[in-house]
């Protein structure tokens, strides 16, 4: 019987997060994750916040305004920037799911060629969409602030 390599993860958790020869995919690998659950957190929370409204609780208005703090305001903000990730690097996810951004197919060899000549393209396109989505939202965000 052929003894099986074993390759030990000496990294730890760096290995884990600092991605290595994966580059950018994996940490939009991560990124994806992470905006995922924040914005579930989002979620929860603000399920949780507008049902006090079924007890006369209002959180935004009037004398308990205190989701007007400003580090709600900068929250909101956070939640927005998290989106716009999650949402372009999820469309791009689709597509390369669907097969529509994949290429044609070739021997699985690494550094795979399909990933570095038609995803990563798709990749930076993607994030070039969410950076001017989060820019608009950024001005919109500190121009709010300003007033």
């Amino acid at each position: 019987m052929p003894e099986l390599k074993r390759h030990d993860n000496r990294l730890g958790i760096w290995g884990w997060l600092g991605g290595g020869r994966w580059g950018m995919e994996r940490y939009a690998y991560i990124l994806h994750r992470v905006t995922g659950l924040g914005i579930l957190a989002y979620f929860l929370m603000h399920i949780c916040v507008t049902s006090l409204r079924a007890w006369g609780i209002y959180l935004w208005t009037g004398e308990g305004a205190f989701l007007d703090a400003p580090v709600f305001k900068v929250g909101e903000f956070l939640v927005f920037s998290a989106f716009a990730f999650h949402a372009f690097n999820g469309v791009r996810l689709i597509l390369v799911e669907l097969g529509f951004a994949v290429g044609k197919p070739i021997e699985p060899v690494y550094p795979y060629k399909s990933s570095l000549h038609v995803q990563r393209p798709l990749f930076l396109a993607m994030m070039v969409l969410a950076a001017v989505f989060f820019a608009a939202g950024s001005y919109e965000f500190w121009h709010g602030l300003a007033r």
